[in-house]
Order: structure tokens, then sequence, then C-alpha cells
């Protein structure tokens, strides 16, 4: 069974993934006049325009990721292990070429033909459209190992390959014929590109060699060598400048003038792994690359010397992040700290609000001059951080710890960059030791004080705005063990601390006094504070979680369930949830109120942080080896979500985590029938016979019945209405209470000058059915009919009920039975007191003069007497029990 149609959490997008090791592809839209370029993330494909580097369209997920990437003028072909497809409107797949018995790692479109060519060494063309081989040529891995496929430009049918063992080929597709082979240069061929002039070609070689070479004469034009190691990309400007680019796997671009035949310039570190692809936008003085280090960038070539500069660029977190926490009251921006020691932000309404505060380091301007590679200022990863937007914009808003490391750093948001102090204790400023660390941090809710918990037991405060060190809680240590957890509460009353020795300690925030200590049954693992509530989330190390009330100090809930560590927690806004995930691939979601577990599902990668938005609209997650931040929607604000408590044996469904958007081309006819739970439960209008029911009508449909005349005095108008100089056409319609329009056919009937009495006699709906149920004595209709109407309405039908407003005492004995019916029933308690009071203060004298009437009359007063002495007893008990409640000790 399928989970995810009804779990509390529903896939939604994932944030922060931009690039992976497929090299991009660019490609030009004729009608839009604009370049577009096309990258391979996880299992889909992301389309960008060069223009402003805009996420265009996300294409529909395939089953596995994306291993090799390729494009012409209509379709973008996509490949995973051996199949391939083809994508149209880069979004949905059009065609899948299935033959290949190996992985494919080489496509290369080719008219109305594509050809691929796998690790077996098989190249297959395929028609595009009938989707069947045209071709397929098995080349011998002792001489010919495919490794680069170029189709040589205005060569008709040909095509160019390389290989592992130095040679090249020359095929004629079409026929089936080798041309011609090239000796090669005693390497291997890492990749080939086509240069402006026809016939010239662009080898790069495994030694690091590029050679441009003229296929026709079979003549090398010249050659250049990086020391880089070998090429992975080359790339020729077609802007009138006689330049090549060309790649390399530690991430430099070197770039070549061709007429001078030397080194131009080079740029180190443009990305901080192998430049998987590069490309110049023709006829512009733009280079779009692109790695496995997460980054897209577009470099523009305008300054003195040839070398580029980032124009615009999209990039997140070049390995996993460890721990993510929304920033904000407005839900729309996740700090995110990554093995990759940098500290970023990314937006959940567009990538261009993203923003990266840069790697932590020891000092900034040596690490500037040494480069990205040779920085051994560098800080180790963050583990914990704290943020806070109370002053963000005066002094620093975060505080974050480093893996190992005794400094905490601040940083400051809104000028992206790390921040001005580095937060260590004074007896450690001459050196630093290696087995002392910080282990948690929190920051004050009005952003003034940092709280920092250090591996051996010790808490200290520090100023944010001047980075003084402002005391430390207990006489030297607050905790024998390590700290595990620091919180402030949201008034800046209390500290709490939780010590590796299983103490949880409570402190005066100012005066640094121990106000409590409780010993827990197990080792806290982390701790969590929801400030509003005052709720303390307690991890502990035998993977169960504990609720604390900080108020009265106790526990007041214990879940079990996980069977791995638990990696994070975070809490709804509202405080009623913990959400919780493990090192056991689950994520649950606890109800606090019921001491429940309402939701848990499996992913495939345990989360290592989960972080809930303040909205309450999306959970973001964070797994394992992964580079993306993962939005899951709140379903239980957009659709009907059953919170029942699951089963002690409940056994998750694996969720796939989210692509960049939601999957479109699920097949969704073999929907399941909702489970009975789901069913939406509508309530009878009445539960229990005995129990006294209220209508669900507005007060001011009853409240004010006996004082209508009172109402309609005050809004009785100061002057007459103006008549109007045109009047304007009315659509006739037919007499009575309730006004009608006439149809086509009556219109016709009504043009008789001769005016009928009997219309203007007409009696009402509701007359009709009272003057029915004296002999059926079916009450519902008429009360259903009197339900609709207004307070005027109610008066005016009542009114004709008595003989001299056309009505009858049969038709009042009606109603005064209807009146019994509904004290009888109990149900519309307050319309029946509020419809006998105005009937009473309408007819009293033809009530009292009437004997009929009067004996109906009695017998209503006895009934309405028995209902409100029940009524009044059920008042008194809850009435007895509020009371007892509030004055009682708890």
């Amino acid at each position: 069974m399928s989970r995810e149609g009804v779990g509390l959490f529903a896939g939604f997008r994932v944030l922060g993934r931009f690039s992976g090791h497929v090299p991009h592809v660019l490609r030009y839209h004729g009608r839009h006049r604009e370049f577009y370029v096309a990258t391979a993330v996880g299992r889909s494909v992301h389309t960008y325009n060069v223009k402003k580097l805009g996420i265009v369209s996300v294409s529909n997920a395939l089953p596995q990721d994306i291993t090799c990437l390729a494009a012409d003028r209509m379709l973008i072909f996509a490949s995973y292990d051996n199949i391939l497809h083809a994508f149209a409107r880069n979004k949905e797949v059009v065609h899948t070429y299935e033959g290949h018995k190996a992985r494919i790692h080489l496509l290369q479109p080719f008219g109305d033909h594509v050809i691929s060519v796998d690790v077996d060494n098989v190249l297959i063309v395929w028609n595009i459209q009938s989707e069947e081989e045209y071709l397929q040529v098995d080349f011998d891995k002792t001489t010919f190992v495919v490794s680069a496929l170029l189709h040589p430009s205005t060569y008709l049918n040909k095509i160019l390959l390389g290989s592992d063992q130095g040679s090249l080929q020359l095929w004629n597709i079409r026929s089936n014929k080798l041309l011609y082979s090239f000796p090669g240069w005693g390497f291997a061929v890492t990749t080939l590109a086509q240069a402006p002039a026809v016939d010239v070609v662009a080898v790069g070689l495994v030694s690091g060699h590029i050679i441009v070479h003229n296929i026709k004469f079979d003549e090398t034009l010249m050659k250049f060598q990086q020391d880089w190691g070998p090429i992975t990309a080359i790339s020729f400007r077609t802007d009138g400048h006689p330049v090549m680019a060309a790649g390399s796997p530690v991430g430099h671009i070197a770039l070549w003038d061709l007429e001078d035949k030397k080194l131009m310039c080079q740029m180190q570190d443009a990305h901080s792994t192998a430049i998987a692809g590069m490309s110049f936008v023709p006829g512009e003085p733009l280079l779009i690359t692109n790695g496995a280090d997460n980054a897209l960038r577009v470099w523009i070539f305008d300054g003195p010397g040839g070398t580029g500069r980032v124009l615009r660029s999209r990039m997140g977190h070049s390995a996993p992040p460890t721990k993510i926490r929304y920033h904000g009251q407005n839900g729309e921006q996740i700090l995110s700290a990554g093995q990759d020691g940098t500290l970023q932000s990314f937006s959940t309404v567009h990538d261009r609000f993203n923003k990266s505060l840069g790697r932590g380091s020891i000092n900034k301007k040596k690490s500037k001059k040494k480069g990205l590679k040779l920085d051994t200022m560098a800080l180790p990863p963050i583990t914990a951080f704290a943020s806070e937007v109370a002053h963000q914009s005066d002094w620093d808003g975060i505080i974050a710890c480093h893996q190992g490391y005794i400094t905490c750093t601040t940083w400051n948001y809104q000028k992206t960059s790390m921040g001005a102090h580095k937060l260590r204790p004074e007896e450690f400023s001459k050196y630093k030791p290696t087995d002392i660390y910080a282990t948690a941090v929190d920051i004050t809710s009005c952003g003034n004080f940092a709280v920092i918990g250090l591996s051996t037991g010790q808490v200290n405060v520090y100023n944010m705005q001047s980075g003084i060190h402002r005391g430390h809680y207990g006489k030297e240590k607050a905790h024998e063990g390590a700290i595990r957890g620091v919180a402030v509460d949201g008034l800046n009353q209390l500290v709490i601390t939780a010590g590796s020795e299983r103490l949880i300690k409570f402190w005066k925030f100012k005066t640094k006094e121990l106000v409590y200590s409780t010993e827990l049954s197990s080792s806290p693992s982390a701790i969590l504070l929801h400030r509003d509530s005052g709720i303390l989330g307690i991890a502990f190390d035998d993977f169960n979680i504990s609720v604390l009330d900080i108020e009265t100090r106790k526990i007041v809930r214990t879940f079990s369930g996980h069977h791995g560590r638990i990696n994070d927690m975070t809490f709804s806004p509202d405080g009623r949830w913990l959400i919780t995930s493990s090192m056991d691939c689950t994520i649950k979601t606890w109800d606090l109120p019921s001491g429940c577990l309402i939701d848990c599902f499996l992913v495939d990668s345990a989360a290592v942080s989960l972080t809930m938005s303040p909205t309450g609209d999306f959970l973001a997650s964070a797994h394992v080896d992964d580079l993306g931040i993962y939005l899951w929607s709140n379903r239980s604000l957009y659709s009907l979500v059953s919170l029942r408590p699951l089963p002690a044996d409940y056994e998750p469904a694996l969720v796939t985590l989210p692509s960049t958007c939601p999957v479109q081309d699920e097949d969704m006819s073999g929907e399941e029938e909702p489970c009975d739970e789901m069913i939406e439960y509508v309530s009878p209008e009445q539960l229990e016979e005995q129990l006294v029911t209220l209508s669900s009508l507005p007060e001011s449909r009853w409240k004010n019945l006996l004082s209508l005349d009172v109402i309609k005095k005050k809004n009785k108008p100061r002057e007459p209405p103006k008549v109007l100089k045109t009047a304007p056409f009315f659509i006739p319609t037919v007499p009575g209470l309730i006004p009608r329009y006439v149809p086509p056919e009556e219109e016709k009937d009504t043009q008789s000058k001769v005016v009928n009495l009997g219309v203007l006699a007409q009696k009402s709906d509701f007359y009709i059915h009272l003057e029915e149920a004296l002999s059926t004595n079916e009450y519902k209709v008429p009360l259903d009919l009197l339900k609709r109407l207004g307070p005027s309405n109610t008066e005016i039908e009542l009114r004709g009920l008595a003989p001299e407003g056309g009505g009858s005492m049969e038709v009042m004995l009606s109603f005064l039975r209807m009146i019994g019916m509904m004290l009888n029933k109990k149900y519309n308690f307050e319309l029946a007191q509020a419809y006998l009071a105005l009937f009473l203060k309408l007819h009293l004298k033809i009530l009292s003069s009437e004997p009929n009437l009067l004996e109906e009359l009695s017998k209503l007063s006895m009934q309405l007497e028995e209902t409100w002495i029940h009524l009044q007893t059920l008042f008194n008990q809850s009435l007895c029990v509020l009371t007892y409640m509030k004055s009682a000790l708890l």
C-alpha cells in the first residue's frame, strides 16, 4: 500500500541542488531567442535560462540518478544505467531506448538519430522517432576502448571516436565504414571538442596535453600542456577572440591564446571539485561551468588580462549538510551548516534569495591570500548553531560551534559573512587544547547573549555585541560530565543545561544560581526547548525521548519506539507535535496532548537534521550523504488527515525523497479507496435523544425576534425615498412572501388585465406545510422552512397564522404542536424558545379566548418546565466541576 496518500507529510521539493558530476548541456531556443542550460540533478533535469540563471523547468524524475546527458534542438537525452530516455519540453519522457547491456557513458545526438556508447564498448545508433536500432558496432576492448565521441562540423554522416589507447577513428555511420584511423599521441583521449574552424578539433588527453588537430590533413596545428592532471572539458570562444578554455580535475581553468600559442591566464579554484562541463555561449563573452561541487556558474570576460569573473551563480553545499534550522519567523529562510565548512541560507521562495555566509576561518585575511586549496586557517565544520533575528541588523545574530574545536564563532546574516567575535574561555586564549571543545550553543530571544557549553562541563555566557564574557554557571563547572545541550527560556529567566552524567539543571539566567536539578533515567544526547510553551524535549542515548515541563519541572511524556541514535528533534509552531529523526531511517511525529505516535515514515537514508517552519507549512530534513535539503508539506493544513494513534507494531512504508518538484507522471488511475478512518465524519443533528441540542443558526436569526419593532423604529428612514427619473426594467415576479421570477411560459398567462384575487390571498409554503402536518404529524419540513428565514420574514409568517392575517385556529394549533415536538426531541432548543415567545407576544388575545389553544399551551408549559429543570441540572454539574478545577491545588 502506498503511504504517500495518507501520511501527515507529503514530499514537496528539494532545495540547494544545482549540479552534479554530469556535464551540463547548452541549448538555443529559436523562438525565444534565448540560451538555456540543462543540468542533471539526481534523477531530474533542471533547465535554467542563461540570462538570469532562473530555473525554467524541472523534468519528471527518472527511476535512478542520471549518469549521462545530451541535447539536440528539440529533445534532452538522459540515461541511467543501460537505459536512455528522451525528454520533450524539458519535462516529460517521450522516448525510451532499451538495448544496451551495460551502463551508457557517452551520448551524441546526430540529426534524426542519437548515438550512445556503453562501458562494454558497444556503440548503438538509434532512430529517435521510431526508437529502433539503426546500427550497432562492437569494438574490441584490447585495441580500441571508446572514451570520447564527437560529430565534426560539416562532416555528413561521420563521427570521430577517441579511445583509451590514444588512437582516434573516423567512421561513416550511414555505410558503417571506418574511414580513417589516427595513430594518436600515446595517451588516452578524455575529451573531444569542435573548434570554430572547420576540420579542426581539440583533443584532450589524460596526460594534461591538448592537441589542436586538423582531421582533414591529419596534422597537428598546436599543442599545449596543463599541470593539473587530465583534461576534463574544452570549449572555444566564438565572439571574435581566439581563446580556448580547458578544465581540470582540481577545479582550475586554463585559458589559452590560439594566435600566440601560449597560456593567457588561469582561473584557479573556479570549482572546488573537477570541472564537469564547460561551454562558451556562442557569440558572447560568457563561459558556463558546472561541477560535482553542486555549483553552476556563468563567467564573463570583460576585464583586462582576459580573465573571467563570476557574473551569476547557483551553488549549494559541496558536502552534505549536517545541521539545518529555520531562520526568522516568516518561514522563508533555512540556515544550513555543511561538512564543507560553509554556512548557507536557502530560500523556500526562490533560488535568487539564497546566500552563502562563507567558510569559517581562524584568520580571514591570511585565508584569502592562500586561496581555497591551501587554506590551513579553515575552521572545521559547524556541528551546532543558533540564530535570532532580534538584533541581526545591529550585530551578529548567529552563534556556532565547530567539530572538535573550543572556539565558537559568530556570523552576520545581513553581511552574509563570518562575524566579529571568536568566543572561547580566557584560560585558553594563549593555546588551544585538543581534547576540550564546545558541544552546545544557544542564543537568547533578544539576541544579546550567547550561552556555550563545553565538553568539560563548563557553561559560559557571552555578550553578542561586544564578545565580552559575562560569567559562568556553577562554581567551576555546571556539570561533571560533558554538556549535551543548553537552552534559554523566552524571557531570559532560566538557563537549562543537560550533562552526560544524567542530570538536567535549571539556573537563574542573571544571578547564575542553581534553581533545581533533576536526575534522568539515562544519559541525554540532546535537548530542545519550545520557548512559547515552555516544553523541553530530551533525547536519550538509549533511543528514548522525554518531554519536560519547565514550569512544574516534571517529565510529562515519555516516548519510545526508535531503534537507532536520535539525530534531531523539532517542535511544531504550536508545540503540539514533537518530530524526531533517528539512524533507523524513520521520521516520527509524536502528539504531546495525547501522548501518542500519530505519524511515522521511512526514508532511504537517515535524516541527520530536522526543522519545522515557524508558520507550520513545511518540515525540512537533511540526510546522510545527501547534498539537498528536502521540504515536506504539512498535509493537515490543506486536506483531511487522520491523526489517530498508530499501533505499537506499526510498520512504516518507505517514502522516496521529493525531487525538485513533485513527480507528475505517476499513474493515478489505480488510486486506492480511502480507508475507513479517512472518510469525513459528518455529525448528526443530535447525538443522543436525552441531550439538549441547539441549532447552528447565528444569534442574529433568533435573539432579536422580540425586539423587532424597536429595531424597525431605529432603522426608519428620515425622509421618503426619492423616485428615480427613469425607472429601471424589472423582471416580473410571482407575488408572495418569497419573491420568485416568472418562468417564460407563465409570463404569457399573466398578461390578462383582470386581477386574480386568489393570487393576492396566496398562502406561503410554511403555512401550507403546517396545514398538512395536522394530518401527517410530520413537522420537520415546516421547521426547516422557518429556519431558512430571517427575523423579519419569521415575524411576517407568524403574524399570518392568526385569522385576521389570513390564517386559521387549526394552523395556530399546528404551530404549537411543532414547538411541542421540538421540546420533546430536545433539539433546536433556543429556536423553540424564541419562536414561542414571539408567537405569544403576537397572538396573546386570541390564545386566551380559545379553549383548544389554551389546552395545548398548558401541555407546552409543563414540557418546557421539565426540559428546563433537566438543563439546569446539567449546567449546575458543569459549573461545580469547573469551580473545583479552578480552586483545587494541582
